[in-house]
């Protein structure tokens, strides 16, 4: 056992890393809501492979015991892990092979867990997928709740919902938000003949699970309005507007706004498609003008960020960061750059093109394809220079690379602060028509909102709290 905690801290760590570095940004908020002791039992969407279940096990306060399908149990390598990880396998009427008569076992094995003051979790949509909102669920999360509480003596039992929102789940330095909802107390049923919960118990437990994601995810009936909604929200967040606003910035506070927005599209699609087309309109060709002005980002479009630009403190010292970085963010950047393309060409043709394990691939190719090149390169180092050569090698090779990652993204966001500095001394008139124009659209987006509003489209009772 203490070989299997050492391992699990191990594992916790290692993903830990790979997630903060795959993200550029990771939020967890709602933990106060997280009982810390007694049987608890976590329900999260899945929206993003085996990269859901990572963020719960690496970032919720409890050591959480998973139930997977039974095929990653004979998974090279993945299987391994999920076993000594104290997973519990289900058995799925789609995989092939699969027995279904031993999800008694699972359910056994589960109830035993929870008796014992464990924590579980359990995506119960039953599949990742990449559909705009969340899918019905399977009621083997009821059922589990319902047959471990209704047990003798009864046990205290709450589920805890948990949701995963990415702003883009596929691409390498994005963000994600694990938010942690209120957590239900499951009620004791007396069993049905079959030893079983009743299924209409089971259901209305379902539905419980199902609204709590709900207010905790975004969720549309097309992947057309998330789109919108998304480029919407960035002109709504950006600039000196939102700054004067006093906005955070965090995910928290984006998923918020684009629940709203997409209340909101929902509504004005049915009432008034003409004047949310035109809407539409109007960004689309904003976002043009912008690029034709190299100006990318909604969010360079500022005052505020032209005139941090235009300071010659801030010149100066980007400027000697930059070359007292380069070095050695140039010698990271050649070292890691045929692992980062073979890991971005394998991750592509593992998953077929599915958007919801594309990550997945990607993150696991990183974590093989990272470390063989620091153990290639010391190698290398002992061969020609001896052991202290490949200790500093293998020291050195990561921080490397994490240096030329951070300069990369700093000196990105410097070029396009000065390119937004230079728009705007060689076509201020065409900077402040712009800026206008991003000021009427988020007009027409609030007065848009404010209507659907007043029509009680928008559900204030199930927005993310702040």
């Amino acid at each position: 056992m203490r070989g299997q905690s050492l391992l699990r801290r191990v594992v916790i760590g290692v993903l830990r890393f790979a997630l903060r570095v795959f993200f550029r940004r990771v939020e967890v908020v709602g933990l106060e809501r997280v009982p810390r002791s007694g049987a608890l039992l976590f329900v999260l969407n899945h929206p993003n492979g085996l990269v859901d279940p990572a963020f719960l096990l690496c970032f919720a306060p409890r050591r959480v015991s998973f139930l997977a399908k039974s095929p990653l149990f004979g998974t090279p390598v993945v299987g391994f892990f999920v076993r000594r990880m104290e997973a519990i396998p289900v058995y799925r009427s789609q995989d092939e092979g699969a027995d279904t008569a031993r999800n008694r076992e699972t359910f056994a094995r589960a109830h035993e867990l929870l008796r014992r003051g464990g924590t579980i979790a359990i995506c119960p949509e039953g599949k990742s997928h990449s559909e705009p909102s969340l899918q019905p669920l399977k009621t083997g999360a009821a059922r589990i709740a319902l047959g471990a509480a209704s047990t003798e003596p009864p046990l205290d039992l709450k589920i805890v919902p948990a949701g995963l929102y990415y702003t883009a789940k596929t691409t390498f330095r994005s963000g994600a938000l694990l938010y942690f909802g209120e957590p239900l107390a499951v009620e004791p049923v007396a069993p049905g003949a079959d030893g079983e919960p009743p299924r209409e118990a089971a259901r209305r437990l379902s539905d419980r699970i199902a609204d709590s994601l709900r207010a905790l995810t975004l969720n549309a009936d097309r992947h057309e309005a998330l789109a919108v909604v998304a480029r919407a929200e960035r002109i709504f967040s950006s600039g000196d507007e939102e700054e004067e606003r006093g906005g955070d910035g965090s995910l928290a506070r984006e998923l918020r706004r684009r629940r709203r927005f997409v209340e909101g599209y929902a509504f004005h699609r049915e009432r008034s498609p003409a004047r949310l087309a035109e809407l539409e309109r109007r960004i689309w060709q904003y976002e043009e003008e912008l690029r034709q002005a190299g100006l990318e980002d909604p969010r360079q479009l500022s005052t505020g960020e032209v005139a941090r630009h235009a300071r010659p403190w801030h010149l100066l010292s980007r400027g000697l960061l930059f070359a007292l970085l380069a070095p050695a963010a140039l010698l990271g950047a050649l070292v890691h750059f045929p692992a980062y393309k073979l890991a971005g060409l394998l991750a592509t043709r593992l998953s077929q093109n599915y958007d919801d394990v594309l990550s997945t691939f990607k993150i696991m190719a990183a974590m093989l394809l990272f470390p063989a090149t620091w153990l290639a390169l010391a190698a290398l180092a002992y061969l020609t220079r001896g052991w202290w050569a490949a200790g500093a090698a293998l020291a050195a090779a990561p921080l490397a690379g994490y240096a030329a990652l951070r300069t990369r993204e700093k000196f990105d966001r410097f070029v396009a602060g000065t390119r937004a500095l230079v728009f705007f001394v060689t076509e201020r008139r065409f900077f402040r028509r712009l800026l206008d124009e991003r000021r009427a659209i988020r007009r027409e987006i609030l007065a848009l909102g404010d209507e659907a509003e007043r029509a009680g489209a928008l559900n204030r009772t199930t927005e993310v709290p702040s």
